[in-house]
């Protein structure tokens, strides 16, 4: 007996229950169901995998697509604020309206078959948004991969174009503990005789193996594709150089941080695989990369004290994190709200971060995944975090409790950062959201 629900808010929350196993893995299950919606798509597919950069590629991708004028669908994860994130429809969120329709018809596709097939949330919720997608014919379609790749949901469907933007431990207990282990993985989302973009300048030979193997075009940065010039050149520019395309004069994309020029790259690496079907102009690529806006990649919000979201979560990014944190100038203090999931390297993240951040406002988060403040505060000990003027650790139940107390403590010439899980920044976003009203 199908469900059937009138809100999405409905849908949701018994998506959240119906199906028991958080992450099953193997696509036999959606495999069927995406038969029977009849899932095809006339357009370029553009598959985005990898450890950190997947979000910040997709909306590059988007942004100077939908300024050379195509109609451009976007599926992202996790969400920060609202569910409706997941799916962009030509630069905007979702409705509701617009996706209720589309809950219904991986229902009702569901149960066509004589034992109806179980769905997990990622799963069921990405094939209403392909289905979605796939009723308004767009020009082109750009898919984050949720998990890894061989076995992702987004792996469905054939890619036109695979990107890989990094390659880190994370998610050891899903993916294997090694690069090489984790280069697999991603790899999955390669296709025979498809361009495979590879961003990571250390690629394992597992994923080289793997595109040879198969037959898939492998683009690799720095020996296929790179870019050249830096921040702080005199006028701020920087050129990207392909197999047959260079884009010379281009500025910083709005996103900030140190590797998007990296994921910018992988944009426009795949953009030249594609040039045949999605030409792009260089005034779209430069009217693209000024106008390119993502929530939590290293936002800094205007106003005193400086605030810094970032939804960072492995030692990768705190690389990052801490690098960008480093060119941002002086502040007396630097007060962090920090949460994290249990399963992460915390003590790697720490390692990066510990020189830049002198309060800590740990907290725990409303997921049973997530460490305890108290777990984060004993890592922070182990790494020699002490209390006294310049140095603190407190203990909080959320991340918006945590915040006040930051902003509480810090005077105007101080910055906040907040970051370690999509949860931490979710719940400052929301509790900021919640007093501006």
């Amino acid at each position: 007996m199908s469900t059937t629900f009138s809100s999405l808010d409905a849908w949701l929350t018994h998506l959240e229950s119906a199906h028991p196993v958080g992450i099953d893995m193997g696509l036999e299950r959606i495999g069927k169901v995406r038969d029977a919606l009849q899932l095809q798509f006339a357009c370029p597919i553009i598959t985005v995998g990898g450890t950190n950069g997947k979000g910040s590629t997709c909306a590059i991708l988007e942004s100077i697509l939908l300024r050379a004028g195509y109609t451009v669908g976007c599926h992202t994860s996790p969400h920060l604020l609202e569910f409706n994130e997941r799916a962009r429809i030509n630069g905007a969120i979702a409705t509701d309206a617009e996706l209720l329709l589309h809950f219904e018809a991986v229902e009702a596709a569901r149960h066509r078959f004589a034992e109806p097939i179980s769905l997990t949330y990622f799963e069921f919720t990405t094939l209403a948004i392909m289905h979605l997608f796939a009723a308004r014919g767009f020009d082109a379609v750009i898919l984050e991969v949720g998990l890894g790749g061989r076995l992702d949901a987004v792996n469905i469907l054939d890619t036109d174009c695979a990107i890989i933007t990094s390659i880190d431990i994370d998610h050891t207990e899903y993916l294997g503990d090694t690069r090489e282990k984790i280069a697999f993985e991603k790899a999955g989302i390669f296709r025979a005789g498809k361009p495979a973009i590879c961003a990571d300048p250390l690629p394992p030979q597992t994923l080289i193996d793997h595109a040879e193997r198969i037959g898939a075009n492998l683009w690799l940065f720095g020996r296929d594709f790179r870019y050249e010039g830096q921040a702080g050149s005199e006028r701020q520019q920087w050129s990207y150089v392909g197999p047959t395309l260079r884009r010379s004069a281009l500025a910083y994309p709005a996103l900030r941080g140190a590797n998007q020029l990296i994921n910018t790259s992988a944009a426009l690496a795949g953009l030249e695989a594609l040039r045949d079907r999605l030409p792009v102009s260089a005034q779209d690529i430069r009217l693209g990369l000024a106008n390119v806006e993502l929530p939590g990649r290293f936002q800094v919000l205007p106003g005193k004290p400086a605030i810094v979201l970032d939804v960072g979560h492995n030692p990768h990014a705190a690389a990052v994190l801490a690098q960008n944190l480093g060119n941002m100038g002086f502040f007396p203090y630097t007060y962090a709200v920090f949460g994290s999931m249990r399963d992460k390297d915390i003590a790697g993240v720490l390692q990066h971060l510990k020189g830049e951040i002198d309060h800590w406002c740990v907290t725990d988060m409303p997921t049973p995944r997530a460490a305890s403040a108290e777990d984060l505060e004993t890592a922070l000990r182990e790494v020699g975090v002490v209390d006294g003027p310049d140095g603190s650790v407190t203990r909080h139940a959320s991340p918006a409790e945590a915040f006040q107390d930051a902003l509480k403590r810090a005077s105007d010439n101080d910055r906040i950062v907040v970051f370690g899980s999509f949860y931490t920044v979710a719940g400052v976003m929301a509790y900021r959201k919640s007093q501006h009203h």
